[in-house]
């Protein structure tokens, strides 16, 4: 598949991927419960929780499906790093500002986020975690988006966003978010709500984006404050990773140094 082919569903893995966002959202599952939440036969998901099951990627207790030690043994260390780095900071922004900061993810062609350190305040933005949302139009997602190759960005554009207009008004507004490093959601996603996003560049590479979002009547005025606090929140989570990085590249390589010795 070349850079810009755009992925297309598969039924199969949908399901079986399903299964295994939902077992981690809910901390377990019965096969019933997989199968209304899919809305799939339960033949079918039975033969796949078996499966996942045989191979490790789920533990069955008393009936009650929960995650495996395979999904762990997965995942590269800079990944399971990538929460720990960003923590301080989402603390410290949602410090300063009374407002939840998020660390999100591109999963596939959906934001996730990874992460968060929710506002205090009574009404407040409450981050969906580990729940697949569309890279469109929230901040987050308008980051992970405008750092695709162009084909790639302009078929999802055009999966979500059929009308002419609002396709080529998507398109210019991720042209500006690529160009100032910054991306804003004034009431887009949810009326009341309004938000800032910046990615967290690594050698060139977006790792993730770190978003601040609140209710509009307190964020609003102050999104220029937030962009550039945000400017010093990514480069301080970026430099963690960055050395995560390069201490997980130095052990590897000794590693294969003791193997050959």
């Amino acid at each position: 598949m070349s850079e810009a082919a755009t992925p297309k569903e598969h039924r199969t893995v949908s399901r079986v991927t399903g299964i295994l966002e939902y077992v981690s959202r809910h901390g377990g599952a019965r096969t019933q419960e997989l199968a209304d939440a899919l809305d799939a036969p339960k033949s079918s998901v039975f033969g796949l929780v078996k499966g996942l099951v045989s191979t490790g990627y789920l533990v069955e207790e008393g009936g009650v499906h929960r995650l495996g030690p395979a999904l762990g043994s997965l995942l590269p260390r800079t990944a399971q790093d990538l929460a720990s780095a960003a923590l301080p900071t989402l603390e410290a922004l949602r410090d300063h500002f009374g407002e939840t900061a998020m660390l999100g993810t591109a999963v596939g062609d959906s934001l996730v986020y990874a992460s968060a350190a929710e506002s205090r305040q009574l009404i407040r933005y409450s981050a969906p975690l580990r729940t697949r949302r569309p890279l469109y139009p929230p901040s987050a997602g308008k980051v992970l988006l405008a750092h695709r190759p162009q084909k790639r960005r302009d078929a999802y554009l055009r999966t979500l966003l059929p009308d002419p207009g609002g396709y080529e008004a998507a398109r210019a507004d991720l042209a500006e978010v690529r160009a100032r490093g910054v991306a804003f959601n004034r009431g887009e996603t949810l009326p009341d709500v309004t938000a800032a996003a910046r990615p967290v560049l690594v050698d060139g590479e977006v790792r993730a984006v770190i978003a601040v979002a609140g209710p509009t009547s307190r964020t609003a005025d102050r999104l220029p404050a937030i962009a550039d606090a945000l400017l010093d929140a990514v480069s301080a989570v970026a430099a963690r990773l960055g050395a995560t990085t390069q201490r997980t590249q130095t052990e590897k390589r000794e590693q294969m140094e003791q193997r050959e010795h």
